[in-house]
């Protein structure tokens, strides 16, 4: 069982990953003020001191702690720390992501170091923080505080000895409501709108102090995103997600590409690098070195991907200009429609960016990187890429950095480049199908569409259709079989079982509007309707999908003509109102 300590943001995000598990936690807060729902979670509401929360873990059976608290929540922090010593249970601190420290502003360890020299102050430190700022006040400085306007916080506040014209209550920092020469800030981090706070006092022309957030203790494995703590979680309670998360081809490249700079620059050879994903999180990526290059596991977790345990390499030499170039096994770009040109190597713009992000974290040397996959060429056999023309190995892509096991974003995405190349193709109509059997039958309607034309949609044909509607395709045919037609014809647009089943009473409808009122109460499989229907009466059945389907499809390709073809197991091929 998993214990996470929440009230933040970072709790907000941490229960998202967690719900995603489908297994029973808990969620903690201090004050049980924050709206929430959790479908998976027990919420526990009241501060825990380490007996207490010694006492709970034993008794629920916890196995892991994730603190997603305040960074300032320093006494949590260090209770946590205590029970994951004590009970040999491991922690992990979900951190915010924090800026670099801007050596303009006045950056401060505690509240005793505030400097005195100020007439007026803004603080923004919260309502606990006003009994530590008093001394200020005996100074003769005159002191706002910013508070949440809730009775709670008022209430807490007077107790504390302030006045309700020292109080003030503002979301929007360009909206604060007082002048004060300076303003008070906590180092709280992008989620804790720390750099918009800062903004809106450097155009106040208010001097800013800083309270530098408090180090996490050494027993928490730290992470600072919704990737990290799944894979964090993955790792260290594995039972907790059915099927687990993987890494990118271009997040391997770039773990690579960090690893061999690390060594040509530094001479180290570390066994985990960080890698900056493209949401702006951290996450840590095991490398491994060999003659010349270092390279990365591909590591695909539950997701079937033909990529799985491949070696991605990088090799990294000084350069007149950086650059980043495709090695063995590494396709090349044969066709427009991606974002480089024909005859560039096959590392989309998403992978070359974290490589170039990421390098220019550790130098500011121009470099030139060769990216290369020993087994590419071999494997890529088994992909798309041939279809897309994309010749001599496999393609470096990835749009998060992390692949979720069965991943709906990463077949999306794959089917929106299938799409590009399409569009690309100079062709006037692109053939939407499910899958290699129903593209076969179509494809002898079309000979003369290059082999571009023909996109697999898999299960999402609303998906593939709002595709098709933003790339401004005119034309589009929809070939469909009756197993997912009639989900379709339901309204259905992603077919996929585990999300929609055959609506028996829906397809007796039709069958009665198509004049065919044959019983259906023993149907398993929609495909043993070709048996039960007289051929004589199969067009109209058809015509009868075929507009239910219609109704759904055609208002996402607004700019466009939509036709569908319903094809049968044999390969006869039914359009509205005739036999193809």
């Amino acid at each position: 069982m998993i214990l996470v300590f929440g009230g933040t943001t970072e709790g907000r995000k941490a229960v998202e990953v967690l719900e995603e598990g489908g297994s029973p936690y808990y969620y903690s807060t201090k004050t049980g003020e924050q709206d929430l729902t959790l479908h998976h979670g027990q919420r526990i509401d009241g501060a825990l001191d380490t007996d207490a929360m010694l006492t709970f873990c034993r008794e629920h059976n916890i196995r892991l702690m994730v603190d997603a608290a305040h960074p300032f929540a320093s006494q949590l922090h260090q209770t946590i720390a205590e029970v994951s010593d004590a009970l040999k249970i491991p922690a992990i601190r979900y951190e915010r992501i924090f800026p670099e420290r801007d050596a303009s502003l006045e950056w401060f360890d505690s509240y005793e170091q505030v400097p005195r020299d100020i007439k007026s102050l803004l603080a923004t430190t919260g309502v606990q923080s006003i009994s530590k700022l008093k001394p200020l006040e005996a100074k003769g400085v005159k002191v706002y505080y910013r508070i949440l306007n809730r009775e709670s916080s008022i209430a807490l506040a007077q107790k504390q000895g302030a006045r309700m014209e020292q109080l003030c209550y503002f979301e929007d920092p360009k909206d604060v409501p007082v002048e004060a020469d300076a303003i008070l800030l906590k180092e709280s981090g992008l989620s804790g709108g720390f750099q918009e706070k800062v903004d809106a006092a450097k155009a106040k022309g208010m001097r800013i102090l800083v309270l530098k957030r408090p180090e996490a203790p050494a027993v928490f494995k730290i992470i600072n995103g919704p990737y990290g703590l799944r894979r964090a979680v993955e790792k260290l309670l594995p039972e907790f997600y059915p099927l687990h998360s993987g890494l990118t081809t271009g997040t391997c490249a770039t773990a690579a590409a960090i690893a061999a700079t690390i060594r040509l620059l530094k001479n180290e050879t570390p066994e985990e690098v960080p890698v900056l994903l493209p949401d702006g999180e951290t996450i840590h990526v095991a490398v491994g070195y060999g003659e010349g290059y270092a390279y990365c596991i591909k590591d695909a977790g539950d997701d079937p991907d033909v990529t799985n345990g491949l070696e991605i390499r990088a090799s990294v030499k000084p350069s007149v200009t950086f650059e980043i170039l495709g090695g063995e096994g590494v396709g090349t770009f044969t066709l427009p429609g991606f974002d480089y040109p024909p005859g560039s190597p096959a590392i989309n713009k998403a992978p070359c960016e974290m490589i170039r992000q990421n390098l220019a974290a550790v130098t500011n040397d121009l470099l030139s990187i060769t990216i290369s996959v020993p087994e590419g060429e071999a494997i890529a056999k088994r992909t798309f890429n041939p279809r897309l023309g994309i010749e001599g190995g496999i393609s470096i892509i990835g749009v998060s950095g992390i692949v979720k096991p069965f991943s709906e974003e990463a077949f999306i995405d794959s089917i929106r480049k299938c799409m590009n190349v399409a569009k690309a193709s100079g062709t006037n109509r692109v053939v939407i199908n499910s899958g290699g059997k129903s593209e076969r039958f179509v494809k002898a309607l079309y000979p003369d569409l290059p082999q571009q034309a023909f996109v697999e949609y898999g299960n999402y044909i609303g998906e593939t259709l709002k595709i098709a509607h933003e790339l401004n395709i005119k034309e589009v045919t929809l070939g469909v079989m009756l197993g997912k037609a009639v989900k379709l014809a339901a309204g259905h647009l992603d077919t996929h079982s585990r999300k929609t089943t055959m609506d028996k009473a829906f397809l007796s409808e039709m069958l009665e509007e198509a004049g065919i009122p044959i019983d259906i109460s023993d149907l398993t499989l929609a495909r043993e309707l070709w048996e039960k229907i007289p051929e004589q009466q199969i067009q109209d059945f058809a015509s009868t999908i075929i507009r239910h389907c219609e109704r759904y499809c055609k208002p996402l390709l607004l700019n466009g003509t939509l036709t569908i073809l319903l094809i049968s197991d044999e390969g006869q091929i039914y359009g509205t109102g005739q036999q193809q």
